[in-house]
């Protein structure tokens, strides 16, 4: 599927706790991409407790407004997509997230499950932090929930406004060829800005 960049979307994440064993809480996420916009004026109304309560969760996280910074994404699904409402708002089930709490830090990592591979287009630009060991993390989505006024416009200047932990950076380039992150098999390590902005890691340091 193409023409992701710049689409708007949003997420409901519904949570159940952790096992006996020690795992953390696991959710499953549902996002409207495909079906809607993520229509504001329903998406205002929705009430997280209501949710979890009305789908038998522990918890409802809501996760939007969103932006996709990818141009496209390869995703081959085993049957029919399973699809729920939530507010009136038609989403289809996408990925499973091991939390890391119920509440993740800014700049540390979730492990999703999301079989995809995700592509972003050579000649277009992208927005990475790399951390001290020398990974990069490539914005996959930016985000209105802290700042309901980002834009993307505002991308490559984002270095001046994030409080990025020491030895951090945050770069902006323009791909000279395609980058392909491919989870299709594997499970994808991705994290959070303190605007909330979404990164997927790209690559151990070479």
């Amino acid at each position: 599927m193409g023409d992701f960049r710049g689409k708007r979307y949003g997420e409901v994440l519904l949570v159940s706790m952790g096992t006996d064993s020690g795992d953390g809480p696991q959710a499953t996420v549902y996002n409207t991409f495909g079906l809607n916009d993520c229509p504001a004026e329903l998406w205002s109304k929705l009430d997280a407790d209501a949710l979890a309560k009305s789908h038998g969760a522990a918890a409802a996280l809501l996760n939007g407004p969103r932006y996709w910074l990818m141009d496209s994404v390869e995703k081959h699904s085993a049957g029919q997509p399973e699809i729920a409402t939530f507010g009136g708002i038609d989403m289809v089930r996408q990925a499973t997230v091991m939390l890391t709490s119920m509440n993740p830090a800014p700049y540390r990592p979730n492990t999703v499950t999301r079989n995809a591979a995700f592509v972003f287009n050579s000649g277009e630009p992208v927005f990475e932090l790399v951390d001290p060991a020398g990974r990069q993390w490539v914005m996959q989505t930016w985000s209105q929930i802290v700042d309901p006024t980002l834009a993307y416009e505002d991308l490559a200047g984002l270095a001046t406004r994030l409080s990025l932990p020491d030895r951090w950076c945050y770069r902006a380039r323009v791909l000279d060829e395609d980058l392909r992150i491919d989870t299709t098999n594997q499970a994808a390590q991705v994290l959070q800005d303190d605007l909330t902005n979404s990164y997927s890691l790209v690559s151990e340091p070479s």
